[in-house]
C-alpha cells in the first residue's frame, strides 16, 4: 500500500491559486483522499484505514496480507481496497454515502456516524488512553498560555478538554493548534508547540526522544471496527467476510510472538508509506502497545461494555454540547449500532470462515 500525497497535494494547491487568480473566487482545494477515486456502491469493497494509530493501523495491515479473506471476496466479485486516512473525522462524509464500505474509526469519529445511524459499530480495535504530552511541564495547570496540538473533534480533543477542565483551564486558556498526528512529535521536539494531545504511537514516540517530556494527563479511548448500513444489508455475506479478516488478524497476533513481530514490521512499513514523517517508533514499542490495547484484553474484538457505557455516553453529551451532532442524531442509535450481531455470527460458526486458518502474503 505505496501512496505519495506530497506532489498531489502541490498540484492541487497551485491548480487551485491558478483558477482562483484567472476566475476571481476562491476555490476549494481537494481533499487527499480524493485522489482515491472511491464512488458510491462500487464493486470493490472499500475500507478505511488510519496507518499513524496504533494498534489500528497493526490490525489493518495484517488484514491487507490476508490471502484467504482476498480470495473470499474476489469470487463474491467485490476485492478489498484499503484507503489510508490521517483521521477518522475525514471518513465520515464517505461513510454516509457509501463511498466506503467500512473503517476503523476512533470513538468520537464512531459516535458521529453511528448517531446519525450510517453504520453498525461490529468490535473493538483498541481500548486504552489518549494523553496529553508536555515539554518542560509535569502538571497540566501548568499548560495556561502554552501551544497546544490537537486533532479538531478526535478522541485526543476530549481527553485535552478532560484534562483542561481537571486543571480548572478552558480551551480559552491556552492556544489551540490543530495539526497532523504524525506532526505532533517533531513540532515539539523543534519547538513549534508547548504540548500536544494525541493518541498512540504519538505520545510513545514523543516520550522516548527526551527526558523533558511528560505525560501531563490521560483519558479512556477506544477505536472500533464499523460497517456502513446500507453495503450490510445489501451483502451481509460480503460484510462477515470481512468481519472474519478482521477477528482472524487478532487471532493470528495473538498465536505467538513471531506473528506480532510480522505485523509490526508490516504496519511500520504502511505508516512510513504514506508518511514519510512516520516512524522514530522501535518495532518492540509497536508490539508493547499492541499488547497492551488489544491483544491483552480478554473480550476483545468483542464490545462487553453495555450500551449506555459511561464513557461513549460522556464523548456523547460533549459533542452534543459542541453542536458537532447533527439535530437527527440520537443516543438511541448509537445503542442500536452496538447491538449489531455480525461479529458473533461469525464467531459462531469459525470453522466455515477459518477463524484460525491462517494465509498471508509476505
Amino acid at each position: 500500500m505505496k501512496i505519495c500525497l506530497s506532489q498531489h497535494s502541490s498540484c492541487i494547491a497551485l491548480l487551485a491559486w491558478v483558477l482562483s487568480t484567472l476566475l476571481g473566487q476562491p476555490v476549494l482545494a481537494a481533499e487527499y483522499f480524493d485522489q482515491y477515486g472511491l464512488t458510491p456502491s462500487s464493486a470493490e469493497l472499500n475500507l478505511g484505514i488510519q496507518p499513524h494509530g496504533y494498534p489500528s493501523g497493526v490490525i489493518s495491515a495484517v488484514m491487507s496480507h490476508d490471502r484467504i479473506m482476498q480470495n473470499a471476496l474476489t469470487r463474491l466479485a467485490s476485492p478489498l481496497k484499503m484507503h489510508p486516512f490521517q483521521r477518522g473525522a475525514d471518513m465520515l462524509s464517505l461513510l454516509a454515502d457509501q463511498r466506503l464500505e467500512a473503517g476503523l474509526l476512533g470513538d468520537v469519529p464512531t459516535i458521529l456516524t453511528a448517531a446519525r445511524g450510517d453504520v453498525w459499530i461490529v468490535g473493538l480495535v483498541k481500548q486504552t488512553s489518549t494523553s496529553i504530552v508536555a515539554k518542560n511541564e509535569t502538571q497540566t495547570r501548568k499548560l495556561a498560555g502554552k501551544r497546544i496540538a490537537y486533532v479538531e473533534n478526535s478522541s485526543a480533543h476530549h481527553t485535552l478538554l478532560q484534562g483542561l477542565k481537571a486543571a480548572g483551564l478552558s480551551e480559552a486558556d491556552v492556544k489551540l493548534i490543530n495539526m497532523r498526528i504524525d506532526e505532533m512529535p517533531d513540532a515539539l521536539e523543534a519547538g513549534k508547540i508547548d504540548a500536544f494531545a494525541a493518541w498512540e504511537p504519538a505520545p510513545t514516540s514523543a516520550l522516548a526522544r527526551s527526558n523533558k517530556n511528560h505525560m501531563v494527563f490521560r483519558g479512556l479511548s477506544s477505536d472500533y471496527f464499523v460497517i456502513n448500513r446500507a453495503f450490510e444489508q445489501r451483502s451481509p455475506e460480503t460484510a462477515r467476510i470481512l468481519i472474519a479478516g478482521y477477528v482472524r488478524a487478532i487471532e493470528f497476533m495473538r498465536r505467538s510472538q513471531k506473528n506480532v513481530e510480522i505485523a509490526a514490521k508490516w504496519a511500520i512499513a504502511d505508516a512510513q508509506d504514506f508518511s514519510a514523517k512516520a516512524g522514530e517508533i522501535a518495532p518492540s514499542q509497536v508490539i508493547a502497545i499492541t499488547r497492551r490495547d488489544i491483544l491483552n484484553i480478554p473480550s476483545a474484538p468483542a464490545i462487553l461494555a453495555p450500551p449506555g457505557s459511561p464513557v461513549l455516553l460522556s464523548e456523547f453529551k460533549f459533542l452534543k454540547e459542541r453542536g458537532k451532532i447533527p439535530a437527527d442524531g440520537q443516543w438511541e442509535n448509537i445503542t442500536e449500532a452496538l447491538g449489531y450481531r455480525g461479529l458473533s455470527q461469525v464467531m459462531s460458526e469459525q470453522r466455515r470462515y477459518e477463524i484460525g486458518t491462517f494465509d498471508y502474503a509476505p
